[in-house]
């Protein structure tokens, strides 16, 4: 039995398995926008290949029990919109996310990250999510602020991040932990 459910239903979102055929869109959308990609370890696609290979690795990734890549995707249609990663280590969830620029600001990723982690919180084995960011995204240390994440520390040299620099920068650790008594 996974550890994590295909599918998650928030108020407006469904995050679910993905499927080859999101490539297309998810390239379309965000995966070749230099905006979203700013803050993230790979830089823009430039060829829908890339984005059908990356998508075949999170597919491959749920059959691992290692990695649950969630597609999200509006209630009412199911184009992808973003993802949230899950990628598991014994007792720690460390959580990654993408957004569709025409999507940013209406609260939907602290709401999908919400919903991750109270599926997460309701495993046994589980104690704590978390998250880096890059000391300059605002935007990801306030979406998960919003999600009930704790600002623990700053990381020196920590990520690359390849559309700002070739070298590592320094990020803040985040997370949500539930008590272990």
């Amino acid at each position: 039995m996974p550890l994590l459910p295909e599918n998650l239903n928030t108020q407006r979102l469904r995050l679910r398995k993905p499927r080859t055929s999101d490539a297309e869109v998810i390239f379309a959308t965000y995966a070749q926008d230099p905006d979203v990609a700013k803050y993230l370890i790979w830089r823009p696609h430039t060829d829908v290949v890339q984005t059908r290979e990356f998508i075949d690795g999170c597919i491959s990734s749920w059959n691992s029990e290692v990695r649950h890549p969630y597609v999200l995707t509006h209630q009412e249609q199911d184009r992808p919109i973003g993802m949230l990663d899950a990628r598991l280590h014994e007792h720690i969830v460390d959580i990654g996310y993408v957004l569709a620029k025409a999507e940013w600001g209406h609260g939907l990723m602290p709401e999908a990250i919400g919903t991750l982690v109270g599926e997460v919180f309701s495993r046994q084995a589980i104690y704590r999510v978390q998250a880096t960011c890059d000391e300059d995204n605002v935007a990801s240390q306030r979406t998960l602020e919003k999600s009930g994440f704790a600002r623990e520390g700053r990381l020196a040299a920590y990520t690359v991040h390849p559309n700002i620099s070739p070298l590592p920068r320094a990020c803040y650790i985040y997370a949500r932990c539930r008590s272990a008594a």
